[in-house]
């Protein structure tokens, strides 16, 4: 016996018996009722070829509808094969990704491949090489511009947080720059986070210039509810044109260093492409509480094989009986 093999459903077994039990209450019908006429293809006694003699052939037949009989019932049994399998290995964290998505992110100041970039496009680099390397993590997205949206639930599906932080655009919930809001929002959902280390990653290119919420007030309460909040701050050391109709708010470092230094977390300043390596390596440097990985049972259904086997057997007896024709 296969260490681990099953069936899903072994009562299927019970119609195994089924086809000699309904030839014999024909046997017994035709008995009593000499008028009655049963079907020679029903009773596998009365097949076409008893009146030519052919012993060989007729038991070749049964044979085979038998083992397709048989098969059929063996694939409603469901065998299946169920193993423990290591789940993937979790860190106990949960973060929260809270990036700005106000209109000086449009900006294009940084350069990839020798061309110029927007900030948003930055961000999305940045967060798209953080979660490759956040296996394990539960990871949620947070964008603010006037107001702060959930763009993706904290979870294990990382390639979903990717979808969805690529396919935000700037000015979809206004381009203004509510970073109190934003963590107000990250630090509601990691609240009710049973995990036992929580973060967020705030990145911002600018000030405080909207919502409701103070930026230092919800540093505070980052740091009651024991949430770290690692800060970054997008931004090169390019003049701004005071002519221009666009000017990009000045750039507000020293608020998001306390933020990071009240909750307990750092703050990066990312001012060009060097810069942006180093902040890669550095988030994947960050703290996490090993939990144990428990095993998960994983059934492979095994029914298709008989199946299939049972179907190509009946389209063999099918085109042998046409040819015997």
């Amino acid at each position: 016996m296969i260490e681990g093999f099953s069936f899903a459903s072994p009562w299927a077994f019970l119609a195994v018996p089924l086809p000699l039990i309904a030839a014999r209450l024909l046997k017994a019908q035709r008995h009593y009722a000499r008028t009655l006429t049963v079907p020679s293809s029903v009773v596998f006694d009365n097949i076409d070829g008893v009146q030519n003699g052919n012993l060989g052939a007729i038991r070749s037949f049964t044979a085979i509808l038998w083992t397709v009989w048989l098969l059929g019932v063996l694939a409603l049994a469901g065998p299946q094969i169920i193993q423990p399998v290591v789940a993937l290995p979790v860190s106990g964290r949960d973060i929260i990704l809270a990036l700005d998505l106000s209109g000086s992110m449009e900006r294009k100041d940084f350069s990839f491949d020798g061309s110029s970039t927007r900030r948003i496009d930055v961000v999305k680099e940045i967060g798209a090489g953080f979660l490759r390397g956040r296996s394990g993590d539960r990871v949620g997205l947070v964008m603010f511009a006037d107001e702060p949206f959930l763009a993706a639930a904290p979870t294990f599906d990382l390639s979903a947080v990717e979808t969805a932080l690529r396919n935000v655009e700037i000015g979809i919930v206004g381009r203004s720059t509510a970073i109190g809001d934003g963590l107000g929002l990250s630090l509601k959902i990691l609240r009710r986070s049973p995990a036992r280390s929580r973060v967020v990653i705030l990145l911002s290119d600018g000030a405080n210039t909207a919502g409701a919420t103070s930026a230092e007030s919800a540093a505070r309460l980052a740091k009651t509810l024991g949430i770290k909040v690692h800060t970054i701050m997008l931004g090169t050391d390019m003049k701004e044109n005071v002519s221009s109709a666009t000017i990009a708010p000045k750039r507000d470092t020293v608020t998001l260093a306390d933020i990071a230094k009240t909750s307990g977390g750092e703050s990066f300043l990312i001012k060009t492409n060097d810069d942006l390596r180093k902040l890669v390596a550095s988030l994947d440097k960050l703290e996490a509480s090993s939990v144990a990985s428990p095993s998960v049972l994983v059934e492979q259904n095994l029914w298709p094989y008989p199946a299939v086997l049972a179907l190509l057997l009946c389209l063999a007896g099918f085109f042998a009986a046409r040819r015997a024709t």
